[in-house]
């Protein structure tokens, strides 16, 4: 059997390595995402520790108020002066420090009465966190990049595949199947 070699151009060899160096880096990124989700899909979300909090008397906090934050930042200063917190989720009548991939706190209303827990997530519900995008400002801004990566490693593979005579029936082939298993399993069934 006699085995075909492919001379590789120039820009081939190229957009070979972009697409390596672009794996190998986002590696991590990819590796958190698909254990974190199937974690998740298979019933492990991770677990948290909710520990109450004693509020001085008449605390209370107006979730609508424009100053909010402020609001929140002047309670926690006296509860944890240490804690530090880039923003608060505003959910109506429940809100959350974020980010949420590290000890966060809860602040609820309920009955006219302000109850709040300061939460400590294990390791798999930090994954999930950081996989939802709850994580500190400059990851989210590192998982947009990383979006963008994974469409340039996608889409590069595609390219590569598609671009050489020996492997372009083969990955039109399975692109197809790809595509098929995608669209019955997601929308059809």
């Amino acid at each position: 059997m006699k085995i075909q070699k492919e001379n590789l151009s120039m820009p081939r060899k190229l957009l070979i390595l972009i697409h390596m160096y672009i794996a190998a880096f986002l590696a991590p990124a990819l590796i958190l995402v698909g254990l974190s989700g199937g974690f998740y899909l298979s019933g492990y979300k991770g677990e948290t520790v909710k520990t109450p909090v004693e509020l001085p008397a008449g605390t209370m906090l107006d979730f609508s108020a424009d100053n909010l934050e402020e609001n929140v930042r002047d309670l926690l200063s006296q509860l944890d002066p240490d804690f530090k917190f880039e923003y608060v989720k505003n959910r109506g009548t429940h809100i959350q420090t974020r980010p949420t991939s590290r000890t966060h706190y809860e602040m609820a209303i309920k009955d006219g009465q302000l109850s709040a827990a300061q939460v400590k997530p294990n390791f798999q519900s930090v994954m999930i966190e950081l996989h939802k995008g709850h994580g500190p400002k400059a990851f989210k801004t590192y998982q947009k990049f990383a979006a963008i990566g994974l469409l340039l490693i996608v889409f590069g593979g595609l390219w590569v595949g598609l671009a050489s005579r020996v492997y372009r029936k083969k990955t039109l082939i399975t692109t197809a199947g790809g595509l098929v298993v995608f669209v019955l399993l997601g929308f059809m069934l």
